[in-house]
């Protein structure tokens, strides 16, 4: 039992890893907390189910369609609701929130909810791996976690635009005097946060059912795992992916699943309470700040 509780949690750090990494890249880079993310991860699920099923597209274009048109809203969620409201904190959580709730509402209000909205598996295979059942998706999402991950990586340290979101994330000032666009940096990362999303989507939805819901289940935990690795830290959110994950599935394995949430949001509040900015966070800390 532990050894297959482990390949779980192992498997549960990469979803939670891949669904909070668009947001951690959106606001490391621009300081925007894009609280739409978990809209924009259903409305690219059930973008891909309506392609599928209603327009019978192949599956790659109804892939392609969905991220392409993620990068695209991102895009213009910023350059014509953020842009007027950048830098006052508050107002951009309020404008991102209402954007994230009335996409999730408006499924809600036709009724969108049932198992028959699902995404079909990558490959439907199971293996046996030390003695546990794991089914083929799973194994990749966790490959193309760690792929995703590296690939950020080499983007951000090996690409103009990668060094430009670098540039803005570390001192926006002195990137502005060697020509850098903020805004359109802005855009960018929250574009890319947005296909991101639908990535997440796209390799996680398969394994239960689209639902409106499951739009304010990403944002919590995508929150818990920025807040707890430290906003804008990607290394803060992998090390914080292993503690959620982890604690998620030996909770729900050795004490019950009803307490899962709990300790999650237990784990979120101890390191709030012993490092507000998060285990790996550049804010600084309040004694600093006094």
């Amino acid at each position: 039992m532990f050894i297959g509780t482990t390949i779980y949690a192992l498997i549960n750090t990469a979803i939670l890893a891949l669904m909070a990494i668009g947001f951690n890249l959106t606001f490391g880079i621009s300081g925007i907390a894009n609280f739409a993310y978990g809209a924009l991860y259903v409305l690219a699920a059930y973008g891909i189910w309506m392609m599928l099923n209603l327009l019978h597209l192949p599956y790659l274009i109804a892939v392609a369609a969905a991220v392409i048109f993620n990068l695209i809203l991102g895009a213009l969620i910023y350059r014509f609701v953020l842009i007027r409201v950048r830098g006052q904190v508050i107002s951009e959580v309020i404008a991102t929130f209402g954007i994230g709730l009335a996409i999730l509402e408006l499924f809600s209000y036709f009724g969108w909810v049932g198992f028959e909205y699902t995404l079909p598996v990558l490959v439907d295979r199971s293996y046996i791996i030390a003695g546990t059942y794991v089914d083929m998706q799973r194994i990749i999402i966790l490959v193309f976690s760690i792929i995703l991950i590296l690939g950020l990586w080499l983007f951000t340290h090996y690409t103009s635009i990668g060094l430009a979101f670098r540039g803005i994330a570390q001192d926006e000032r002195t990137a502005l005097t060697f020509g850098i666009d903020a805004d359109w940096i802005a855009t960018l990362s929250v574009s890319f946060g947005a296909g991101l999303a639908a990535l997440a989507a796209l390799f996680i939805i398969p394994l239960g059912s689209i639902a409106p819901g499951e739009g304010y289940d990403v944002l919590i935990k995508t929150l818990a795992v920025c807040i707890i690795g430290g906003l804008g830290s990607t290394g803060g959110v992998i090390v914080a992916s292993f503690i959620v994950g982890f604690a998620e599935r030996f909770t729900d394995t050795y004490i019950g699943s009803h307490w899962t949430m709990i300790v999650s949001l237990a784990a979120l509040l101890i390191v709030l309470i012993v490092k507000p900015s998060g285990l790996f966070g550049k804010q600084k800390e309040l004694e600093e700040r006094i």
